[in-house]
């Protein structure tokens, strides 16, 4: 994927964050702060330059992990 590409599918997956985020006011603290610590990991990704794909992998496994705890939560009330 290109690195042009890889900007653009960041910049959507933090749009989609930042909505359900916006549009969601049943969302406790806790899930609020899930959400921006997977918006800020993906803020720091894009504006860093230079990273490997390897490094670029890191990241986004760790905001999966972030989200699937999101999830999780949510489906738990």
């Amino acid at each position: 994927m290109s690195r042009r590409q890889q900007s653009q599918n960041i910049d959507r997956l933090i749009q989609g964050i930042d909505t359900v985020a916006q549009n969601r006011c049943s969302l406790s603290g806790e899930d609020l702060k899930i959400l921006t610590e997977a918006m800020t990991l993906l803020r720091n990704l894009k504006q860093k330059k230079g990273k490997t794909n390897k490094e670029v992998l890191i990241v986004l496994v760790q905001v999966v992990e972030l989200l699937a705890k999101f999830f999780k939560n949510d489906s738990d009330n």
